[in-house]
């Protein structure tokens, strides 16, 4: 028998290894008894001198033993990992099961049984119970030493997928200690029983779950780059139903990118989204930004940062970083540096409320492509104390680039905004889509400049947004905290955003708001319980507690109001919203003159008074 067919052997016995554990220590048990008469008798006197009654006292000292031994949870032990502790619960549960046994045995008066035997037999029997488990600890560690040259415990992996990804995932796992490819899964009917890389096709994706307790599984591996999302999405749901972590091979995306096919990684929240890459026109993103100078505001930012990364793809003459935080303009300048040296980059420390310095900059660098990501985001933080500041900074901020954008002669000037701006119940909101009609009255006074709002929902993986928070939760022990528990979100992936974004900033008209494609909105309970169920910690006590809706917080986002409409545009995955006309230049005036006095210390009440004045939608909350 071959060390793979013995290690299948074992896994299959293993759903009921208490038992059987249980059976052969009390075989043991009958055994020591056996050896402890012919210590005492020896080979002549061995059957002849006991007395007639010698089975019944044999099985009345077999019972005491499986009491024993169950009472002290010996069959639960695992014999691989048997050390001293697990001799020690040996030695009490025969020393215990022994005494018993000889009491019983004086108090009957049943003469017949030697002393000695009553004496040494529970000797005789931790001896062979401790021997048992050790000699199949050194099988066991031997038998993984020949399988995988570690004599350590592996991580036994079951991998979705027996194409070219999970042979190149074996190949590379086999030389990485600590993990053994015990099987494939594969809905191919022809690929039912064959082998790939040595390793046997054990059935269809559907029996990860038959599978993974049959053969003592402990991680599921996706090996499924290539498949749509909704196949991935499906692989991804009868992981799930195992209870044990999942860890996915990179997407196509990623090994485009340069990474490598046996890099697993753990799942993130993307991978959940099930939804299909982004499909753009390269030609005409590459027509728009290629040989432009680009300026892009919060170049630090989560969304920031990625426009910065995909816009340099289509070679600018240079990026131009203008950003408040020194740290993030730091850390994006040398990303960006690393990965396209020949890139020219200007790195601005810089407030867009101050029109001035705008001004300057404007001048003196000549953007031509503008995307304005810089924003405050965080509704709660946002919605109480920072009312005021979420303001001037979204709204003033929009105005101050814009218009320098405008004064600059500029090609194009790309807002990032928000479905918190659709009927809006909190400040930040209303913050965002008082931006939006800042653009519509600047577009309204014509001009070179192309002016266009893109408006999208949660970005995954955004600084603030909820699945950082989830993560950081989840490695304090939990619990993860959701605000009601049929809250729910559009999501889309940070690249996917951005992607999105120069797409818009290709085709727009001046004074038009773009809506992405968001998808179906994701239940934020659904979320959570999948974040737990795929990270393997199911059993692990970490639960889900719900907070209540904080200020200014919605169940659902919007991303059109009620008297909205939207229009297709040259991209699927983009739509023209119509939006109700706004005031011009009056409005435009009395926005700009409000935000631009010092109104700092304004009370709450009368504050979202007048941004109910300016904005009408909102309704605050």
């Amino acid at each position: 028998m071959s060390w793979l067919a013995l290690d299948a052997a074992l896994t299959r016995i293993r759903p009921y290894r208490e038992a059987l554990a249980l059976a052969l220590d009390i075989a043991a048990v009958a055994l020591a008894w056996q050896a402890t008469y012919l210590f005492r008798l020896g080979f002549e006197r061995w059957f002849s001198a006991r007395p007639d009654y010698d089975h019944w006292v044999l099985m009345g000292a077999m019972v005491a033993y499986g009491v024993l031994l169950k009472l002290f949870r010996v069959p639960k032990g695992m014999w691989r990992f048997s050390g001293f502790g697990e001799v020690k619960r040996l030695a009490l549960a025969c020393g215990s099961a022994g005494l018993i046994a000889t009491t019983v045995v004086l108090m009957l008066h049943l003469h017949g049984v030697p002393r000695a035997v009553l004496a040494l037999h529970p000797l005789f029997t931790l001896m062979l119970l401790a021997m048992m488990r050790m000699g199949y600890r050194m099988l066991y560690e031997h038998m993984r030493s020949r399988i995988s040259g570690s004599a350590q415990e592996q991580r036994r992996a079951l991998v979705m997928g027996a194409g070219d990804a999970g042979r190149l995932l074996v190949a590379g796992l086999q030389h990485n200690q600590g993990w053994v490819v015990v099987g494939f899964l594969d809905d191919a009917p022809e690929k039912q029983g064959a082998r790939v890389a040595a390793v046997p096709i054990l059935g269809a994706l559907e029996r990860a779950a038959e599978f993974a307790s049959l053969h003592g599984i402990s991680h599921i591996v996706i090996a499924m780059p290539g498949a749509s999302a909704q196949e991935r999405r499906r692989a991804l749901d009868l992981a799930g139903q195992t209870g044990l972590p999942v860890l996915t091979v990179p997407s196509s995306e990623e090994l485009l990118s340069g990474r490598s096919v046996n890099q697993v990684r753990d799942i993130e929240p993307e991978d959940l989204l099930g939804r299909e890459p982004v499909e753009l026109d390269e030609g005409g993103i590459s027509e728009c930004l290629n040989g432009k100078a680009v300026l892009v505001t919060g170049a630090g930012g989560s969304i920031g940062s990625e426009l910065c990364r995909q816009a340099a793809r289509y070679g600018p003459s240079r990026i131009v970083l203008y950003e408040l935080s020194e740290f993030a303009l730091y850390t994006i300048e040398q990303e960006l540096s690393e990965k396209f040296p020949h890139l020219p980059l200007v790195r601005l420390i810089g407030d867009v409320k101050d029109i001035e310095h705008m001004r300057h900059v404007f001048g003196k660098y000549k953007p031509q492509i503008i995307f304005h990501a810089a924003a405050y985001k965080h509704v709660p933080l946002m919605e109480e104390e920072n009312a005021w500041a979420a303001l001037r900074n979204n709204t003033l901020g929009t105005y101050c680039a814009a218009l320098a954008a405008i004064e600059a002669e500029a090609d194009r000037f790309v807002l990032i905004s928000t479905d918190k701006a659709v009927n809006p119940t909190n400040v930040m909101g209303a913050s965002k889509r008082a931006a939006e009609m800042v653009l519509s009255s600047l577009a309204a006074r014509g001009g070179r400049t192309k002016l266009t709002a893109v408006r999208f929902g949660n970005v995954l993986g955004s600084s603030g947004s909820v699945i950082p928070k989830f993560k950081e939760q989840l490695a304090k022990g939990g619990p993860l905290t959701v605000t009601h528990p049929e809250i729910t979100r559009y999501f889309m992936t940070i690249p996917e955003a951005a992607q999105l974004v120069l797409q818009a900033a290709a085709i727009a008209e001046s004074g038009q708001v773009y809506v992405l494609d968001m998808g179906k909105p994701v239940k934020i309970l659904d979320l959570a319980r999948n974040i737990l169920l795929l990270g393997g910690h199911r059993d692990s006590g970490v639960k889900i507690e719900f907070i209540g809706l904080r200020p200014g917080e919605k169940l659902y986002e919007e991303l059109l109001a009620d008297e909205d409409r939207t229009l297709a545009s040259s991209h699927g995955r983009l739509r023209i919203a119509q939006l109700k006309e706004v005031a011009g230049e009056t409005w435009l005036d009395a926005v700009v003159s409000w935000l631009t006095a010092r109104e700092a210390d304004v009370a709450d009440r009368a504050l979202r008074q007048k941004v109910r004045r300016f904005v009408p939608e909102y309704e605050p909350r």
